[in-house]
């Protein structure tokens, strides 16, 4: 595992190209070797992506190790009922394999600490995503989601030919 620190700080607004042309590459490497190719354009599109970052709770986050930028997160955090999600989570491309992953969802987890649960999911075919929120992560699959079982907190199909994922939770506190 990397001695490397990491952390997180609020993504600034001029960041944000950026910060989604990041994400939108790091995604693009499961879909290509899944697929083939992208579809068309980039996954997740940009229209997805604004609507992410700028849902109602939502709070786009930048990883950063030792002060540079690799990577970042947008999470939606109720302030109510302390129920939340992690929307997006990414590594810069060639940042994986390093501990850093973990890292920064443990500093995720520091960040929110009234957090009850959290709330995430990967596509069926992302085995790296799969392992690492499973067996690294300590969330639980609670649901498969699939054209007739579709997951009611998307609003409609994604950009991906197969519309398949798991839903994960980690309880944190009762």
């Amino acid at each position: 595992m990397s001695d490397q620190t990491v952390s997180l700080i609020i993504a600034d607004p001029d960041d944000l190209p950026d910060f989604k042309r990041e994400l939108q590459e790091a995604f693009a490497i499961a879909v290509i070797d899944e697929y083939g190719a992208l579809p068309d354009g980039p996954i997740p599109s940009d229209g997805e992506l604004d609507e992410a970052i700028n849902a109602p709770g939502a709070v786009a986050l930048r990883i950063l190790s030792d002060g540079r930028k690799i990577g970042g997160a947008v999470v939606t955090i109720d302030e109510e009922t302390h129920h939340n999600t992690l929307d997006l989570f990414f590594l810069t491309v060639g940042r994986h394999g390093q501990g850093l992953g973990h890292k920064a969802w443990l500093a995720i987890e520091a960040r929110y600490p009234q957090t009850i649960t959290w709330h995430t999911h990967t596509p069926y075919f992302e085995k790296r995503n799969i392992h690492f929120y499973v067996n690294k992560c300590g969330f639980k699959i609670i649901g498969f989601h699939h054209a007739k079982y579709p997951d009611p907190h998307q609003p409609g199909p994604s950009d991906l030919p197969d519309d398949e994922g798991f839903l994960f939770e980690k309880v944190m506190r009762a």
